[in-house]
């Protein structure tokens, strides 16, 4: 009985002295984004190696889960004479959920992983600690203009995962199947509302943004320098932040959609 608790203290005082260490962490990384802004020449070197180079990805599972979404939704409404909806349903689905959460789990798999073992490989190759004998801050010049970057990339990939998804579910529902194309389009220009729906998609996405590229900032940074530990860092990275985006996810649903 007394090993277990002495287990237990242990684990939770090592989980609680992690936990502080990372939000130290993501603190300082907040300090030095301003000072990434004034070389805005690396934040956009970063967004076209995070964001631009994640768009095949994002493109063909947005059209995917377009595709599927409308069948599925199509089957599921007929049956209740309210195939009419479909296009609601579909738009609903995409920009207030499916949209913001999977374009963030498929980033943090592809961005968040490359960005760790980047970061890994430079502490392993002791480029960091190079960096720092000639008095240049890392923090500033390689993971801020980094930080930044996802954090910009994020909603931009989310919304072009809703926009081609809508699409393929038009592709599915007017051109496959047969369902109207002005009553597909007009019941979400009357229905969806830009700010609530739209945007707090656009809320939820910068949100991720932030999760998964401070995720994947910290396990590259902390990481043992050695290949075994960069290996287990990018694993980190896909678990944690798949697992605080799913968590963060229904938090933000629940503050947002609770009152109408």
């Amino acid at each position: 009985m007394t090993a277990a608790l002495q287990f237990i203290g242990r684990f939770t005082l090592e989980w609680l002295r992690a936990l502080g260490h990372a939000a130290y962490f993501f603190v300082d990384l907040l300090r030095h984004s301003p000072a990434a802004l004034r070389r805005f020449s690396l934040v956009v070197a970063q967004i076209h190696a995070i964001g631009n180079r994640s768009l095949v990805i994002i493109l063909a599972s947005g059209m995917a889960v377009g595709f599927v979404l409308a069948l599925q939704m199509y089957y599921a409404l007929v049956t209740y004479g309210a195939a009419e909806s479909l296009g609601l349903v579909v738009n609903l689905s995409l920009v207030r959920e499916l949209g913001p959460v999977v374009a963030a789990l498929l980033f943090a798999g592809r961005a968040g992983t490359s960005l760790t073992a980047e970061i890994g490989l430079m502490k392993a190759g002791e480029q960091l600690a190079a960096m720092e004998l000639m008095a240049i801050d890392p923090r500033s010049r390689v993971l801020a203009p980094r930080f930044l970057g996802g954090i910009i990339s994020m909603p931009l990939l989310a919304a072009l995962f809703s926009a081609i998804g809508i699409l393929g579910a038009w592709v599915v529902a007017v051109l496959l199947i047969g369902v109207d194309a002005g009553n597909f389009w007009s019941i979400m220009q009357s229905s969806v509302d830009v700010w609530r729906d739209v945007g707090n998609g656009i809320v939820k996405s910068f949100v991720f943004g932030v999760i998964c590229t401070a995720v994947a900032l910290y396990q590259g940074y902390e990481t043992q320098a050695t290949p075994e530990g960069v290996a287990h860092a990018t694993t980190r990275t896909v678990v944690i932040a798949s697992l605080a985006v799913l968590a963060m996810d229904f938090l933000l649903t629940a503050l947002m959609f609770s009152t109408p």
